[in-house]
């Protein structure tokens, strides 16, 4: 792991950007010089490791005591998109926008890209835990079907909270089955790309013995921000 920038901001929070071999990523740690617990922030869709929101969580996260680490995912954000990448994205909007069914394509995308960004994660899991400053408990926020594959396989991953608006693979509500670990899901009750009814499937299929579904109205990009705390109080009561 090489960090190639770091900045100081006004609370403390030390981010860094580091590269890994191909992997592009941003870490943030907490002013304290205890070790942390770390959260893992992924995020999907085609967005940066730098969008807004995710800055936002992290920042707050690290303010709180959390290491939060997030990468750039395989055709995310720095990382560079084949021409394949470009027009499967591009066959998704205008499938849409048509209002068409949109099923197939996102499962022949989804799947082998979540193949290819897990053992990414892991590889990034394996140099964050030797770096100083971080120790304890792991847990897991954002992209759920990478967090699916994560917390199935990989038991430093102590707890989950996953965002109920990203396409998870047919084959993936089975792996579910074998998340064990204390879960929280967010779902928008107006997501115009999930159908509420396969996200409530996907819930009940989880096999953790704790598992919290927040549901709110609104559609995809609605969120609300107090999630943020409730999720906060939810990985303080697991990495503690």
């Amino acid at each position: 792991m090489r960090f190639t920038s770091e900045q100081r901001l006004d609370n403390g929070v030390l981010v860094r950007e580091f590269t890994l071999g191909e992997i592009p990523g941003t870490l943030w740690t907490p002013a304290s010089a205890e070790p942390a617990p770390l959260i893992l922030m992924a995020h999907n869709g085609g967005l940066h490791r730098r969008e807004s929101r995710l800055v936002g969580r992290a920042r707050q996260a690290a303010s709180h005591g959390y290491a939060v680490a997030a990468i750039d995912a395989p055709g995310h954000g720095d990382r560079p998109r084949s021409a394949d990448d470009d027009a499967a994205r591009a066959e998704f909007r205008r499938a849409m926008r048509a209002g068409e069914p949109a099923d197939e394509l996102f499962e022949a995308f989804v799947g082998p890209l979540v193949a290819k960004t897990v053992p990414e994660w892991r590889t990034t899991l394996d140099a964050l835990l030797e770096l100083p400053g971080i120790g304890g408990s792991v847990g897991y926020s954002g992209w759920t079907a990478v967090g699916i594959r994560l917390a199935a396989t990989d038991p430093r991953i102590r707890a989950a909270a996953f965002f109920a608006g990203g396409y998870v693979p047919r084959a993936q509500h089975e792996e579910a089955r074998r998340v064990t670990v204390p879960l929280l899901l967010l779902l928008q009750w107006d997501d115009e790309g999930n159908p509420r009814g396969r996200a409530l499937d996907l819930f009940d299929a989880f096999g953790s013995e704790e598992k919290t579904l927040h549901a709110n109205v609104g559609g995809h990009a609605g969120t609300p921000w107090f999630e943020v705390d409730d999720g906060e109080r939810f990985f303080a009561r697991h990495l503690s």
